[in-house]
């Protein structure tokens, strides 16, 4: 049996105020957009084709508590309009926490070779989508 009590580090994660040393460096929760497209596993691609367009290109994929099931990126979102979101969309996104620096988000972002990636709590609730490109321009000056 396990006693699990949030510390520091869950505190953080949930992208809330911290201290000390990093606390004025970027990271994955204070870069990551907020307001991106959303949509739910039984409506169709067709129907949340302009909404990622118009918010970045992605889509995630949530339920009514905004907990991540999935994305739906320029493959998904190309294919046919009739397509059930469900059917289509990437399961089990790898996701990643506020409290993640920048730098590291840069290079596993290149690494994987991700356009976005999904900036969620601890227990998968969505707070933002992370674009390479933001992450990229607030690292160009780290060495």
């Amino acid at each position: 049996m396990y006693d699990f009590v949030p510390g520091k580090v869950d505190w953080a994660a949930r992208g809330l105020p911290v201290e000390g040393a990093n606390a004025g460096k970027p990271n994955a929760g204070n870069l990551a957009q907020r307001d991106v497209a959303t949509c739910s596993v039984d409506e169709t691609v067709g129907a949340v084709q302009q909404r990622a367009a118009d918010k970045g290109g992605v889509c995630v994929v949530v339920n009514e508590q905004r907990i991540v099931f999935g994305v739906l990126r320029d493959e998904q979102l190309g294919g046919s309009g009739d397509a059930v979101v469900a059917d289509v969309m990437r399961r089990g996104p790898s996701t990643f926490r506020p409290h993640v620096a920048a730098k590291e988000m840069a290079e596993y972002m290149t690494k994987h070779n991700l356009s976005s990636a999904p900036i969620t709590t601890a227990d998968g609730k969505l707070v933002g989508v992370l674009f390479r490109d933001v992450v990229m321009k607030a690292t160009e000056n780290d060495s």
